[in-house]
């Protein structure tokens, strides 16, 4: 019977994992940290990781290892090549979260640009019922019609929020940021461009040399000073420290992010002290995560895992 090690089931949540036992013996794990990984893999003929590192060193003794299954889309917590140089397949699922992430890059950018926060407490702190009007104008509000939304990674997620900005009535630019990207329904720009025209600017991107401190003060000071960044890509895209001095300094209008340099977000972050706490919306890594897409992400694991087992190759990213 096949060896099945669950290293981090914990970051998937409540999915079904005994959907794994028709494969084998399954030995599940909440969380584990780089001093276990060695002894808790050296058995296994099928390991299942989301943030756990895997590499040369505790892979080495794992002689029986034939599958490493990647619980998400980026797969760089796993050294590939050592894989590949001994034969141990690897596998990752994209697209199970498309939508939901375009859903909440949506909701975050509209908690944010129409004061949710604001006027909800203003109701229920009882400041609404003393009032001598019907409405409160005292915040105000825009319209996302007419604006300009410029767009860092035009893959699936980006493109799927480009259509969304669009039924809203924005006016679409992007910046590739390979320079390989290319489509005639959008407009594409040079970043220099993306930051200067844009209202509102969404990061949708991969984590790389090329984007890695992308938007750091200096980018920030060449921005409109009420355009607001959006980053639902890779933390590491932004330097936090510069971000929070932009907004402190008004150089920008605010912000919404669901990923951050380090992760979970230290508590010397100086994103959570920022003078102006309403011009930040921060949520943890959870743009991802819908019920429905977890769901989806898991099956489509599983099927991966039959593939395998047929002698196919299903979302392979070691070939």
């Amino acid at each position: 019977m096949k060896q099945i090690v669950v290293l981090d089931g914990k970051t998937l949540g409540d999915v079904d994992y005994s959907k794994l036992n028709e494969f084998g013996e399954v030995t599940y794990y909440d969380l584990t940290v780089k001093e276990e990984v060695a002894n808790r893999i050296k058995d296994a003929n099928i390991i299942l990781t989301n943030k756990v590192v895997v590499n040369e060193e505790n892979l080495k003794d794992a002689k029986n290892l034939e599958l490493i299954c990647e619980m998400a889309t980026g797969f760089n917590n796993i050294d590939t090549n050592y894989a590949k140089s001994r034969g141990i397949a690897v596998t990752n699922v994209a697209g199970y979260s498309t939508n939901t992430v375009a859903q909440h890059t949506f909701a975050t950018l509209l908690h944010l640009y129409d004061k949710i926060g604001y006027f909800d407490n203003y109701i229920k702190s009882g400041d609404y019922s003393r009032s001598d009007i019907f409405t409160n104008l005292d915040e105000t509000y825009k319209d996302i019609d007419g604006k300009v939304w410029g767009i860092v990674g035009l893959g699936a997620i980006g493109r799927r929020v480009a259509k969304i900005a669009e039924a809203f009535g924005a006016k679409v630019i992007y910046y590739s940021t390979s320079g390989k990207n290319s489509t005639l329904d959008y407009e594409r720009v040079s970043f220099e461009e993306l930051l200067d025209k844009s209202d509102i600017i969404s990061i949708h991107a991969p984590l790389n040399d090329n984007t890695k401190a992308l938007m750091n003060y200096d980018a920030f000071s060449k921005m409109k000073d009420d355009a607001i960044v959006i980053n639902m890509g890779r933390g590491p895209i932004i330097v936090d420290q510069d971000l929070a001095r932009a907004i402190d300094e008004n150089i920008i209008g605010g912000a919404t992010l669901d990923v951050f340099e380090v992760e979970p977000i230290p508590e010397n972050n100086p994103l959570l002290s920022i003078k102006n706490k309403d011009k930040i919306v921060l949520t943890p890594h959870i743009a991802w995560a819908s019920e429905e897409a977890r769901d989806r992400l898991f099956d489509n694991l599983i099927e991966n895992i039959k593939a395998y087992n047929k002698g196919e190759k299903r979302n392979r990213v070691d070939i």
